[in-house]
């Protein structure tokens, strides 16, 4: 493997020499201060541990235990003498034992506030395998958001063709469907296989009473005992995801307002014909007549516009509505939709009771204009969800950074695609063990003097600063073609590094291109300043420079800042995808000053 060659025509053949992965100038300098004569001992090992990793608690048995995992190097020749060599010490740090995101941490968020007081793992049209517009309905891709971790599961569900039974489809395209019952025995048997949190399952309800009523007979037949039922009437606090563990919950906009909202939506058309905007292509309208959105960014046509989210439409008859079924309206543990009025009524906090409330991601960016401290207070005891806006037609997706500074709890997104927006949201969720819960930040929950809340706009001072090194990355040679990237020679790799967060804290920045090499050691320094570390996560691209084409992703990862374990690790990268590769990871070091 010392030497590869590339077809370049029929009588010409180019030749690389292929390079060892080897450790870096500052690797081998500090190997040689935690060793003696060439050998690193359990002592200095533990060391090496406390002082250059950070791991203060590490005892002599945790550096044992680095040694141990080593066996399967038996060529190294590291056993009989109880002590690392460099390649030894190498392989340790560049090894799996030796993650960015500390494994034996597990849940470590206080899990017994409210589910308002959290980030919660949430899908949109999770049934749905492609694009909006005529991708097949499934149970397959809800099975592998709840593998993933996903803790909010979105079905619409419409009478089928006959009108006798539910099928989950994205109504008015030409998307094929599923039967509800398929998905919720789905949802049973796989709601707990990566986290025992609890699951909710959202419903956008286009039926009458009686199919309803039979809705009704599903959940309760399917889930049995695992199902939270308060009662018919909304609560006054949210239960704690602790008291929920291994519970389903359901949340939907309660039978007997559907026929409040066909009035309002009604008589909003009445003000708005001729003025139909792309983003109600999210409520369902006809897909045909795309038109941009010309809307004013004020208070005042935020309000008056028609954004109303599927769950708060009516598709029967007004009239069956009032005789809708009481054992279905008996099953919503969190009531959902929008009171009469505008953003300000909406986002009006009821001492007495709490709700969810549903705005798309246009609706918060022109909301957070106006209503930023509004929007925080709100969620401090209610929930907000946001959803992709409705010509998100390939299932794309949006910055979630800025439904969670203001607090919003459950931030919507299309998990069957992929891009740098879904690379984020992974990210986020990897933060306590990955159950799907991630407790906000003190900041947004608790008022300040004066009762003042978190406000988003404010200019803050930096709190520390992440100071990062790409010392050089491998794994490329194993997992790719070797034409993959460059019919005619090895590959030309680059990283980007670089925050998601706040304005003020968001940046990226990007290694040298180094030329010809499938182990390329880059050994760069980059420096980032954070106001708020909380909500800030480590973004880390490599892509394959292309002189003539667009350049080739060679991997990413998303980290939570929070949960960065300091000190030098192997970063294992990604695919567009979010699928773990065999081989390709980056060696890098976190410091915090």
């Amino acid at each position: 493997m010392s030497k590869q060659t590339y077809r370049v025509c029929f009588c010409f053949r180019r030749r690389f020499r292929l390079t060892v992965s080897e450790a870096p100038q500052e690797i081998k300098e500090l190997f040689d201060r935690y060793s003696e004569n060439g050998m690193m001992s359990i002592d200095h090992l533990q060391r090496f541990l406390i002082e250059v990793q950070q791991e203060e608690k590490a005892t002599v048995e945790d550096a044992q235990a680095i040694l141990d995992s080593l066996h399967e190097f038996k060529h190294l020749n590291i056993f009989h003498r109880k002590a690392l060599n460099l390649e030894a010490f190498f392989k340790y740090l560049f090894g799996d034992i030796n993650p960015p995101l500390s494994t034996a941490l597990g849940v470590h968020h206080d899990m017994t506030a409210p589910l308002s007081h959290y980030f919660v793992y949430t899908g949109h049209n999770s049934y749905l395998t492609g694009n909006q517009l005529s991708s097949d309905c499934s149970d397959v891709p809800i099975i592998h958001a709840l593998q993933r971790g996903v803790r909010v599961i979105e079905l619409d569900i419409w009478p089928n063709s006959t009108k006798d039974n539910v099928d989950v489809l994205h109504g008015r395209t030409l998307t094929t469907p599923v039967e509800l019952i398929k998905c919720l025995k789905s949802i049973k048997e796989h709601a707990f296989s990566a986290s025992e949190y609890p699951v909710v399952i959202t419903l956008e309800d286009h039926l009458t009473p009686d199919l309803q009523a039979k809705v009704a007979e599903m959940v309760t037949q399917t889930f049995g005992d695992i199902l939270f039922t308060p009662g018919p009437e909304c609560l006054n606090e949210f239960p704690s995801p602790e008291s929920l563990k291994k519970r389903i919950i359901i949340s939907t906009k309660p039978p007997k307002e559907y026929l409040e909202a066909k009035d309002v939506k009604e008589k909003e058309n009445d003000s708005q014909k001729g003025k139909e905007s792309a983003d109600e292509e999210a409520w369902g309208k006809e897909v045909s007549n795309l038109k941009p959105s010309t809307v004013a960014v004020d208070e005042s046509n935020l309000e008056e516009e028609e954004n109303i989210d599927e769950e708060d439409l009516d598709e029967g008859d007004p009239k069956s509505q009032q005789n809708a079924a009481p054992e279905y309206k008996r099953l919503i543990a969190i009531h959902a939709g929008k009171v009469k009025g505008g953003l300000t009524e909406w986002l009006r906090v009821d001492p007495d009771k709490v709700r969810r409330l549903s705005l798309s991601e246009q609706e918060l960016e022109k909301a957070v204009l106006t209503h930023g401290k509004e929007i925080v207070r709100f969620t401090q005891r209610n929930l907000l969800r946001v959803y992709p806006k409705g010509i998100r037609f390939d299932s794309s997706n949006y910055n979630p950074v800025i439904g969670w500074m203001h607090g919003a709890q459950m931030v919507a997104f299309n998990m069957q695609g992929y891009g740098r927006s879904l690379w984020i949201m992974h990210g986020m969720f990897k933060a306590n063990g990955g159950c799907g819960y991630v407790k906000k930040p003190d900041f947004l929950l608790n008022n300040g003097s004066h009762n003042g809340v978190f406000d988003p706009k404010a200019k803050l001072p930096v709190k520390t600063t992440l100071k990062v090194t790409v010392y050089m990355g491998e794994g490329w040679y194993f997992d790719f073609r070797h034409t993959h990237f460059d019919a005619y020679s090895p590959p030309d790799f680059y990283a980007r590094v670089g925050i998601a967060g706040v304005p003020a804290d968001t940046v990226m920045k990007k290694t040298k291109t180094l030329e010809d090499n499938w182990t390329p050691n880059w050994d760069e320094h980059f420096e980032f300043p954070l106001t708020v570390p909380e909500l800030a996560l480590l973004r880390v691209e490599v892509h394959e420079y292309d002189m003539s084409e667009k350049d080739d992703f060679g991997g990413q990862t998303c980290l939570p800042v929070s949960e960065l374990r300091r000190g030098i690790r192997a970063v294992p990268l990604f695919s567009r995808k979010g699928d773990k590769y065999p081989s390709v990871k980056l060696l890098m070091r976190f410091e915090f000053v």
